[in-house]
C-alpha cells in the first residue's frame, strides 16, 4: 500500500509538471520574466499558508536557525534559488515561444546528464550502460542540432540548470517544505522591485482571470514539488526513474498534436537516438537492482 501510494504521489507530480505547458500558454500576454516573477512570489505566498495550515511553521524556523549556523549551507540555498529559478524562466520562455519540444529535449537529457555530473562532481562509478546512454543521448542532440541548423541551446539550459539544482539540494539537510519556501523567499524580493519598479505592466495590473492565472501560478509550482517529495520517501530510485519520462512525453505528444509544432521524419529519428540512450540506462539500473536484490 505504501508504494502504491507512492506512485499516485510521483505519477501526479509527473502529469502536473507534463501539463503545464497548457497553463504558461494562457499567459501569453505576460511576459516572460513577468510571469517567472509572479510564479516565485505566489509560491512563496502558497508555501506560507501551507506552513502555517499544516503547523509546520515551528520545524521551519528550526531548520532556518541550523542553516543559518552553516555558510556552505547559506550558499547552497542561495545558488538553489538561483538555479531553480533560471530553469524555470527557461522553461516559461521556451514555452511561450512555441518550442515546447525543446523544452521537452531538456527533461529528456536531464537524468542523462546527471549521471554524468554524479561521475564527475561526485566521483560516482560510471557504468558501461551510463557511458552507452549519454553517448548515444549525445548523438540524438547532434542530429538535432544538424538537421536544424540550431545548436539545441535551451534544451541544454534546461537540463543543466535542473542538475546544478540537484547537486546543490544535496548538500542541504532541509525538509521538502523549508527548502521550497526558502528558494521563493531568496529571489522574491528581486521580483517584487522588478514588478513594481521595472515591469511595463506593474504589479497585476491585468484582468481579473489573468491576475486570478498568476496567483494560480504559485500553486501550480508548489503542488508538484512536494508530491515529488512525497514520492522520493516512499520509492525506489529504480521506480523514479522510469516515472521521469512522464512529463517530457506528455509535454512532447502536446507539441505535436495540441500546438502542432513540425515533427518530421529526420526529427523522429533524432530523438530515437535519446530514446534509445534512456531504453538503456533504465534497463541498465534495472538489472543492476536485480543482481543486488533491490526490488521496485
Amino acid at each position: 500500500m505504501k508504494k502504491d501510494s507512492g506512485l499516485v504521489y510521483g505519477f501526479g507530480a509527473y502529469i502536473i509538471w507534463g501539463i503545464l505547458p497548457l497553463y504558461w500558454k494562457l499567459l501569453g500576454n505576460v511576459a516572460s520574466v513577468d510571469t517567472l516573477f509572479y510564479r516565485i512570489i505566489w509560491s512563496l505566498v502558497f508555501m506560507t499558508v501551507y506552513l502555517i495550515v499544516l503547523r509546520k511553521f515551528p520545524l521551519f524556523i528550526q531548520e532556518v536557525k541550523e542553516l543559518l549556523k552553516d555558510k556552505r549551507s547559506i550558499l547552497a540555498i542561495i545558488m538553489a534559488a538561483v538555479f531553480v529559478s533560471l530553469n524555470w524562466g527557461i522553461f516559461i520562455y521556451t514555452v511561450s515561444i512555441g518550442e515546447v519540444q525543446q523544452a521537452s529535449l531538456g527533461y529528456y537529457i536531464n537524468p542523462l546528464l546527471n549521471v554524468l555530473a554524479g561521475a564527475i562532481y561526485l566521483k560516482e562509478p560510471l557504468t558501461r550502460q551510463a557511458k552507452l546512454a549519454s553517448l548515444s543521448a549525445c548523438a540524438g542532440v547532434i542530429l538535432l542540432t544538424v538537421q536544424t541548423g540550431v545548436f539545441p541551446i535551451k534544451s541544454l539550459l534546461l537540463a543543466a540548470s535542473f542538475c546544478l539544482y540537484g547537486l546543490t539540494k544535496k548538500q542541504l539537510k532541509l525538509s521538502s517544505a523549508t527548502s521550497i519556501t526558502l528558494e521563493t523567499l531568496i529571489i522574491a524580493p528581486v521580483g517584487l522591485i522588478y514588478l513594481f519598479f521595472l515591469s511595463p505592466v506593474g504589479f497585476m495590473n491585468y484582468s481579473t482571470s489573468t491576475n486570478l492565472l498568476l496567483m494560480g501560478a504559485g500553486i501550480v509550482t508548489a503542488i508538484p514539488l512536494l508530491l515529488f517529495a512525497t514520492a522520493v520517501k516512499k520509492l525506489s530510485y529504480i521506480t523514479l526513474g522510469f516515472l521521469q519520462y512522464v512529463n517530457p512525453t506528455i509535454m512532447l505528444a502536446m507539441a505535436i498534436f495540441v500546438f502542432h509544432e513540425p515533427y518530421a521524419l529526420p526529427q523522429f529519428i533524432a530523438f530515437a537516438f535519446i530514446w534509445l540512450g534512456i531504453l538503456i540506462f533504465i534497463l541498465g539500473n534495472f538489472i543492476e537492482s536485480r543482481k543486488k536484490g533491490i526490488h521496485l
